[in-house]
């Protein structure tokens, strides 16, 4: 297994909390990004409905993987954790449906008791495959 060797490090997403995480991490031909949430680059989290906050993780992990050269077509595998499964797994799936391309990643979509980010509903993370 190839050791990581490079960190990903972005102002088109929130950034990590120092000394705790990288926003991603690559390893070979693979990303791994950490969970991101519906908070903006400059670290306000995005009001509204969940859908408005999964488009944002959506597009802070776009970020994340374009910094690493990569996009969203890269990504095989998602892991998405919801604060309210059963109230908010239809609406983040439509806007997964929208804006992720064809074929979809592998999934797993769990509910969870709490997520660390200032009360957000919705976090998700990706592991993205570069083949060059």
């Amino acid at each position: 297994m190839p050791k990581p060797s490079q960190c990903t490090l972005t102002t088109g997403a929130p950034a990590p909390l120092p000394g705790l995480y990288s926003q991603a991490v690559r390893a070979g031909n693979m990303l791994y990004t950490s969970g991101s949430v519906g908070m903006t680059p400059e670290g306000q989290m995005v009001q509204g409905t969940v859908a408005d906050r999964t488009r944002q993780v959506i597009a802070n992990l776009e970020a994340i993987l374009k910094a690493s050269g990569m996009g969203l077509e890269n990504v095989v595998k998602a892991n998405i954790y919801l604060s309210h499964l059963s109230r908010d797994f239809d609406a983040v799936n439509e806007v997964y449906k929208e804006l992720m391309p064809e074929p979809k990643p592998a999934r797993t979509c769990v509910g969870v008791a709490e997520l660390p980010a200032g009360g957000t509903d919705v976090e998700i993370e990706f592991v993205a495959y570069d083949g060059n």
